[in-house]
């Protein structure tokens, strides 16, 4: 059997464990919170190195991306660094590959038409495949990373005018510590009432949910979300709230989503390749093989 383990400096309240057998290979696998503890993520890292066949890093990202260009982020590869023999990833290699197949998948299948939609992408440089395929899609998109990023409410229209600021601001963004750019540990859990406006505007709202969540407004009503892990609790939540569909990209299992930093140890554990060696159509190749679709969830 093989072992997966999402280590995540996000709550351990989100911490799921199942057992699962994919084109006949067995896995174990779980994701282990560590309540926003970068010295606890590290040490479990160090602890567990050599004893599974892959890492998920989860609420915390290797690097950010603008125009095919990564920026590495300081903190997380820290944690990366801890770690000499097992395979670690972020997620980013779904990102890139799983979500813009998500994309492709709803305009294909009509399931939700896309062109002029006013989408709210709350962090775009987190999920640049998701944010590229949507402007490529012909979505009005309202990019709100320097406003759930940094805290500066200015919302960005317009795909070039995101694209020029990222590379302005990341070589920089990237070496501040990463609490300060996403929620990690408690501060999951608390709500803000701040910038609402933004979603009362859009037709979609899409990105990292933990981001989403934090800032959800009380009526959803008549709008979608599009996003990649969620808890029966989150699904609860929506469903109170009024949302009319929930798409997630990552396959549920036993009632909730996975992270894509999970779902990616597990298809490079299943390749037995290492993540330098994979490249984006082995993914594609493998999310066919497993029939990874989309679970879109219609609500009212």
């Amino acid at each position: 059997m093989k072992k997966v383990v999402g280590v995540s400096i996000g709550s351990a309240k989100r911490d799921h464990a199942i057992k699962v057998d994919l084109l006949g290979t067995k896995f174990d696998i779980k994701r282990v919170g560590t309540d926003g503890s970068l010295q606890k993520a590290k040490d479990l890292l160090k602890k567990l190195d050599g004893k599974v066949d892959a890492f998920g890093l989860g609420g915390i990202d290797l690097y950010f991306v603008a125009d095919a260009k990564k920026y590495v982020i300081r903190d997380a590869n820290k944690l990366k660094k801890a770690v000499k023999k097992t395979p670690i990833v972020d997620g980013s290699g779904l990102k890139h590959t799983l979500e813009r197949h998500t994309i492709k998948y709803l305009i294909e299948n009509n399931v939700l038409p896309l062109k002029e939609k006013t989408v709210l992408m709350v962090a775009a440089v987190d999920r640049f495949g998701m944010a590229e395929a949507l402007h490529q899609a012909g979505c009005k998109i309202i990019f709100g990373d320097l406003i759930f990023g940094l805290g500066i409410p200015i919302p960005l229209r317009s795909y070039k005018s995101f694209r020029i600021l990222a590379k302005m601001l990341l070589p920089v963004v990237t070496k501040l510590p990463f609490k300060v750019l996403y929620p990690t540990g408690s501060s999951q859990e608390k709500q803000s009432t701040k910038n609402q406006r933004y979603f009362n505007e859009a037709d979609i709202i899409a990105g990292d949910f933990l981001i989403i969540r934090k800032y959800l407004p009380q009526s959803l009503e008549g709008k979608y979300i599009i996003t990649n892990t969620t808890t029966a609790e989150d699904v609860k939540i929506l469903k109170e709230r009024g949302l009319k569909s929930l798409i997630t990209t990552t396959p549920v299992f036993e009632g909730r989503s996975f992270g894509t930093n999970v779902m990616e140890a597990t298809l490079v554990a299943l390749m037995e390749k290492s993540p330098e060696q994979i490249k984006p159509q082995d993914y594609l190749e493998y999310i066919k093989k497993l029939n990874f679709k989309p679970r879109i969830e219609i609500f009212c």
